[in-house]
């Protein structure tokens, strides 16, 4: 593994906002950057910061032995790579580009065949994070190639993690962990047009969230036990009574005229839920519904495997 001391080159392809972002992050961390974009006129100051700006696909992968690439979909990066794919063997290539775990698949299948050794990864900061110690990213593939320039990586962020030799893993846990964010940032919206509509702003509602935002670390700990156990005591709050507070915030919003598009597929898990008989149960035995369990036999859903 290269030490501390070691600058390796590094080539980043694709110059939107993230490609930038990264770009800067190798070039303030001192590595020999070499920048390209599909289209011109991206990058001067990446060019005034000491980036080489390459005039070709293929010029920027012959410059560095570890190529970055992320553009806007796996199809984008899939005409780059193909337009490079004999001079990437020898290299380490990593794709930052976010997708789904299939097209993750397709590409790492595409990079055996050409004897490319691939990391797949994904960004789950926004670009202004990129390089600093919080940002988190994902990599997934040969740990081999991984440990080869994880240097080079964490001038990334403070908070790389490679989670497997398999490929998808990155995105699957991508895709996994925004589902969590658009469905909690659609909630937040929701209960601010709720309060609103009975006029109280959003800022006066605010400073209160920290009330549920503060306790979510322990229940999302506390949940991923049930679910993995297949376990749901409800001892600490039972899911009849949870479904009846969800009918409550149904109730009030549809009688204040809200859309309630994101709220009632709650209530109707819920209330399949506790028709399957888990009212006594905890919350977290609704992702049985989610599932598509309903009706399994409670030792299978246990042991089924996503």
């Amino acid at each position: 593994m290269p030490n501390d001391l070691e600058k390796t080159p590094v080539t980043v392809l694709g110059l939107g906002a993230m490609g930038q972002a990264l770009a800067a992050a190798f070039l303030k961390a001192g590595h020999p950057t070499t920048v390209w974009n599909r289209s011109p006129g991206k990058g001067a100051d990446l060019v005034a910061r000491g980036a080489a700006r390459a005039t070709s696909a293929r010029e920027a992968v012959r410059a560095a032995d570890l190529v970055v690439i992320c553009v806007v979909d796996h199809n984008a990066a899939g005409a780059v790579l193909d337009s490079v794919a004999e001079e990437l063997p020898g290299r380490v290539l990593v794709n930052l580009t976010s997708d789904t775990p299939e097209h993750a698949r397709k590409t790492g299948a595409w990079a055996q065949e050409h004897g490319i050794d691939y990391l797949d990864g994904s960004i789950m900061v926004p670009v202004d994070l990129i390089g600093q110690p919080p940002a988190l990213i994902f990599y997934s593939g040969p740990r081999a190639a991984y440990d080869k320039h994880e240097t080079a990586l964490k001038a990334l962020g403070g908070k790389p993690a490679h989670l497997g030799e398999d490929q998808r893993l990155a995105a699957v846990y991508d895709l996994a962990l925004l589902d969590y964010f658009y469905g909690s940032i659609s909630g937040l919206l929701h209960a601010y047009a709720l309060a609103g509509a009975d006029g109280v702003r959003a800022a006066d509602l605010a400073p209160y969230l920290d009330t549920i935002t503060a306790f979510m670390p322990s229940v999302a700990v506390d949940a991923a036990q049930h679910v993995d156990t297949g376990s749901h005591p409800g001892e600490a709050g039972n899911l009849g009574m949870m479904a009846s507070g969800v009918g409550h915030v149904l109730e009030w919003a549809e009688h204040r005229g809200l859309d309630v598009s994101t709220l009632r597929p709650i209530k109707e898990v819920y209330d399949k839920a506790v028709a399957l008989g888990h009212a006594a149960d905890s919350w977290t035995s609704t992702i049985e519904v989610v599932r598509g369990n309903a009706g399994m036999p409670r030792g299978d859903r246990a042991s089924q495997t996503l």
